[in-house]
C-alpha cells in the first residue's frame, strides 16, 4: 500500500495512493495513518498538477544515516579510507527534509554539492535494542531518499555537520510503501535524464534488518524517524537548473530542481 502526503492548497492530508503510471487517484484518510486507524473519507481526488505531493514524513526527531555502507562507492571516495566493518552513523535533523518537486538549494558555501540515491527506511514504532531477526516489525514502510552532499566539506572537515545537514539537503518521498521489503531492488539516478548512478540494494554491506539492530543500540528510534541506506557508486556534481531524480524499483521516482540562490 502506497501512503502519500498531500496538499490542494490547504493543510496537508494523507491518502492511499491508487492505480499505475498515469492515472492515479488519491483516496483520502481522515488522518495520518501512522499515529491513527486513518479511515478512508470517501474522497478521492484524481493526482493531477492541482495537487502537490509533500514529503511523505518528516521525522519526529531524526533521519540517522549510513556512510559507506555500498562498497563501489565506498571505493570512488578514496579520501575517506575504506568500508568499514560497520558502516559510518550521521545524522539528519527533520529540518533538511523536502518533498518532491520542491527545490534543493545548494549552499553558498559549497562548491561541489553532489546526490546520493538511497533507499529510506520509515520506522512505524518505538524501537530500541532490537535484533535483527525482529527488526523489520518495527518498519512502518520505504520511500526514496536523496542524502544530498556538500562534498569538498565533507573532504575537508572530520565532521559532517555542514556537508549533510542543511535545509533542502533531505528530499524524500514521493510516497512510503507499507508492504514490500527491499532486499533486492534496483537503484538509480539520473540529472536532466542522463543516467549517473545505478545499483540493487542486494549490494548493501549491511542489509535492512541489520542497519535497524545497529542503529537502534545507539539511539532510540521514533514513529515517523527514518533510516538512509548508503548510495551505490557515481554519486555527481549537481548544477543550477539541474533536474535530479532518484528511483528505485517498486517505489517510483523522487524528482527535484537544483538552485543556487
Amino acid at each position: 500500500m502506497r501512503i502519500a502526503r498531500f496538499t490542494t492548497g490547504s493543510d496537508p492530508r494523507y491518502a492511499i495512493v491508487d492505480g499505475e503510471d498515469d492515472n492515479l487517484e488519491l483516496i483520502v484518510l481522515s488522518g495520518d495513518p501512522m499515529y491513527t486507524p486513518g479511515a478512508p473519507t470517501g474522497e478521492r481526488i484524481p493526482l493531477t498538477d492541482d495537487v502537490r505531493l509533500l514529503a511523505p514524513v518528516i521525522p519526529r526527531s531524526k533521519a540517522v544515516c549510513l556512510g559507506k555502507n555500498y562498497e563501489a562507492h565506498a571505493k570512488e571516495i578514496p579520501h575517506r579510507g575504506p568500508a568499514p566493518d560497520l558502516p559510518i552513523l550521521f545524522l539528519k535533523p527533520n529540518t533538511a527534509v523536502i518533498g518532491p518537486d520542491d527545490p534543493i538549494v545548494m549552499p553558498p558555501y559549497s562548491e561541489d554539492v553532489q546526490l546520493e540515491a538511497e533507499l529510506a527506511v520509515v520506522i512505524g514504532r518505538l524501537c530500541k535494542d532490537v535484533s535483527p531477526e525482529s527488526a523489520l516489525d518495527y518498519v512502518y514502510g520505504y520511500t526514496c531518499a536523496n542524502d544530498v552532499t556538500a562534498r569538498d566539506l565533507q573532504r575537508k572537515e572530520d565532521q559532517w555537520f555542514r556537508a549533510k545537514a542543511f535545509d533542502t539537503s533531505l528530499p524524500l518521498g514521493p510516497w512510503i510503501e507499507t508492504e514490500p521489503r527491499f532486499e533486492e531492488a534496483e537503484i538509480a539516478s539520473r540529472i536532466n535524464g542522463k543516467g549517473t548512478q545505478h545499483g540493487n540494494t542486494k549490494d548493501m554491506l549491511l542489509d535492512v534488518p541489520h542497519a535497524i539492530s545497529i542503529v537502534s543500540e545507539f539511539v532510540t528510534l521514533l514513529p515517523g524517524d527514518v533510516i538512509l541506506t548508503g548510495t551505490p557508486s557515481g554519486v555527481t556534481t549537481l548544477n543550477h537548473g539541474d533536474i535530479v531524480e532518484v528511483e528505485i524499483e517498486g517505489l517510483g521516482t523522487l524528482r527535484n530542481p537544483v538552485v543556487r540562490r
